[in-house]
């Protein structure tokens, strides 16, 4: 049997975790030779994933340079990713979601002819400064691909209005269900804090919220803080300076607000499996977070992950202080409310994703 090469490409966490189960499962595949390409967009917080899902990286790029703008980053991640192309020639490229490595590695892909799967295709906000500029990369990914891997329904949708042939499009669920479910079940003790406070969990990076919207978060962090002697702030905090250094001016040295570095994906689940609730900018946390029965405030003014907002267990807030602290207190204050996000729906998978986008793979070359 000839087995087909298939090249995965990795570059920040949220990639690895959501690439791993699909790495695990190709890598069971007689048929397929799966060559695991990281481009470390992210070095360390992409790491320790691949130490967790017990996978070695067959190409790495170590493309991380300290303070890299976007145009620096973009520029070495063609020159590099076409090389590996032309050596390797593999019979498929896989990339994830919307960073610059997908953008890069689908364009690479194209000029290479070789065809793309795009995992997690289909989200969108409709504004491309909005997610910035993570909202252009997945569109120009999606005119790009072959196969459109998409996690929901209204993904699927939103790609055959673009005029993506229905064809190419194939709901999934979304691999980060797959990935969470199975670190979930070993994360017990691992718990980055273990008071009696009721604990929020926050992430907060994005870069369209730098500026006079982060300084809002970080307010409203320690108002919330200041009012509820109950309460325990968790933040790890994103190595990016724009957010390290507001954050530990703000809020270090707060008896309830402890400022970490970023956590390891396995401790990290079992904070969100502790949390009382969690506010975040991610998009990660907000498919993963209704999953494990806990509400989601969203520090942002859209998403491209509505799924959860309509199931009424996400809420978007904004970047507003006083939005923010309002909606806050409500689920501190009211029991109701709280049951009524708390409710344990996941929208966006069943754990099942990575054995169904190989299975597209295998019909395809007929193995």
């Amino acid at each position: 049997m000839k087995k087909r090469k298939i090249i995965v490409t990795v570059g920040t966490r949220p990639e690895a975790v959501k690439m791993a189960p699909l790495v695990k499962q190709l890598q069971r595949e007689e048929w397929a030779d799966c060559r695991v390409l990281a481009t470390a967009q992210h070095r360390g917080m992409l790491d320790q994933v691949l130490r967790l899902f017990e996978i070695k990286a067959d190409i790495d790029l170590d493309i991380m340079q300290p303070n890299q703008s976007l145009p620096m980053l973009t520029s070495r991640l063609m020159v590099r990713l076409d090389e590996v192309l032309a050596a390797e020639q593999p019979d498929v490229l896989l990339a994830q979601g919307d960073t610059t490595t997908v953008l890069t590695a689908a364009l690479a892909s194209f000029y290479r002819r070789v065809p793309v799967g795009h995992v997690e295709a289909g989200l969108r906000t409709g504004d491309l400064s909005n997610p910035f500029p993570e909202e252009m990369n997945r569109v120009v990914a999606s005119r790009l691909a072959r196969w459109h891997f998409a996690p929901t329904e209204t993904a699927k949708r939103n790609l055959l209005a673009e005029g993506i042939d229905a064809a190419s499009v194939f709901v999934t669920g979304n691999t980060v269900i797959d990935a969470l479910l199975d670190v979930a079940e070993r994360c017990d003790g691992a718990v980055p804090f273990n008071g009696d406070s009721r604990l929020i969990l926050v992430t907060s990076h994005r870069r369209e919220n730098f500026g006079e919207a982060f300084q809002n978060i970080l307010r409203a962090l320690k108002t919330i803080a200041d009012n509820n002697q109950d309460v325990h702030v968790l933040y790890p905090v994103h190595p990016n300076p724009n957010v390290r250094e507001a954050a530990y001016a703000h809020l270090d040295k707060h008896p309830r607000i402890t400022l970490c570095e970023p956590l390891d994906y396995l401790p990290f689940v079992a904070a969100m499996k502790r949390a009382y609730l969690i506010l975040t900018d991610s998009g990660g946390v907000q498919e993963e977070a209704p999953a494990l029965g806990k509400p989601v405030l969203v520090l942002r003014h859209e998403t491209e992950r509505p799924e959860a907002v309509a199931q009424e267990v996400v809420k978007l807030v904004g970047t507003d202080y006083a939005d923010i602290v309002s909606n806050t207190q409500r689920l501190l204050d009211d029991p109701a409310e709280y049951r009524r996000m708390a409710r344990g729906v996941s929208p966006y998978g069943d754990g099942h994703a990575s054995g169904r986008i190989v299975g597209v793979l295998r019909d395809h070359f007929q193995v």
